[in-house]
């Protein structure tokens, strides 16, 4: 939409001067409403005449138009009359304030819009009002700070500004409203609009956003080497490990080195204090062929008199000695108790190396 220049009558605290007419063409609808409100038959046959009869009519002193009514009022909220018949507290408080304008623009050529602008008169009542009421209700809703009374001067000088640089402008269809003498009302609910864009500038007085505190947190202190506190338990070293007894360290096998003490307990252990968890696994007798007496099998004894810690053995099977075997049949393919000792190599000890 390309900008509307405005007269200079149109701008802030500008006197009123006659209006800025525009025209191109002949509307049958104006010819027909300056022909109603004027007493005097004039001709309007052409352009130049609806000019000059719309200029004349416009700027007459009297041609003041009525945009709308507000219901404002009259007193601060704390001074308002309470009553229970709220038709009484309607009589009481409030008043009926007509907001009035006169045609600064008409503009039937490009935008096809007139423009109003408001009385000197009601400009001074809408400021009265909103210095002496709307200020105070609007200030007694907030609380208090350093700089509230220049906030709120401030803001009755922006709603001075405001309302004076305030225009209407709506379609040129509005001139149908045109009475005798310049005067008129805005038709087809366009009073509504100007209510609404006027209510508008009324605006409350907000406080500061409050400041936003930095808190300061204490700087967490680094553990230093010479404090008296460790910030952490020390890895036990393998020279504080709690010391054991060896007699309660059993190697799995007789033949594994476990240190001198565990050396010397073996050694000193006899044969029947041993408990074994399974056999050698080699012979260091010699076969012979020699059948000395019948075979004797042998049980190693379990005892756990030497030991305080109840350990679980498998049992051991019962099996002769070496030297015993060759009383029978002295071949790799001996069989005992339904094992072939000719398959020994399937059934290869664990613990063999």
């Amino acid at each position: 939409m390309p900008p509307v220049l405005l007269p200079a009558s149109a701008a802030a605290f500008a006197p009123r001067s006659a209006p800025n007419v525009v025209l191109s063409k002949v509307e049958p609808w104006l010819t027909s409403t300056l022909k109603r409100i004027n007493r005097i038959k004039r001709p309007l046959n052409s352009v130049p005449q609806h000019h000059r009869c719309l200029t004349e009519t416009l700027s007459s002193p009297n041609a003041i138009w009525t945009l709308c009514s507000l219901m404002l009022p009259k007193a601060p909220e704390s001074e308002l009359r309470k009553d229970e018949n709220p038709l009484v507290e309607g009589l009481f408080n409030y008043q009926m304030v007509a907001v009035e304008a006169y045609i600064v623009h008409v503009d039937m050529v490009s935008q096809h819009e007139v423009a109003f602008k408001l009385t000197p008169e009601t400009i001074e009542t809408l400021v009265e009002y909103h210095k002496d009421i709307h200020s105070v209700d609007t200030a007694a809703a907030t609380w208090h700070w350093s700089e509230k009374e220049v906030q709120l001067k401030k803001l009755q000088d922006d709603f001075k500004q405001a309302i004076n640089r305030f225009v209407y402008r709506t379609h040129a269809i509005a001139l149908e409203g045109l009475e005798e003498d310049g005067a008129g009302e805005l038709l087809r609910g366009k009073s509504e609009e100007v209510r609404s864009a006027i209510m508008g500038l009324f605006l409350p007085l907000l406080p500061p956003p409050p400041r936003v505190v930095d808190v300061v947190r204490p700087t967490p202190l680094l553990p230093s080497s010479t404090g008296a506190q460790n910030w952490w338990h020390p890895t036990m070293s393998q020279s504080q490990q709690p010391s054991m007894d060896p007699w309660r360290v059993l190697p799995s096998s007789p033949n594994t080195t476990s240190g001198d003490a565990t050396s010397s307990m073996w050694a000193s252990m006899g044969l029947n204090e041993m408990q074994l968890s399974s056999p050698s696994s080699s012979f260091s007798e010699t076969y012979t062929t020699e059948c000395e007496s019948p075979p004797q099998p042998y049980s190693a004894p379990m005892t756990t008199a030497p030991y305080t810690t109840a350990m679980t053995t498998a049992p051991v099977p019962q099996l002769p000695l070496p030297s015993t075997l060759l009383q029978q049949q002295c071949s790799t393919s001996m069989g005992y108790g339904g094992f072939d000792w000719g398959r020994y190599q399937d059934f290869a000890p664990p613990f063999a190396m």
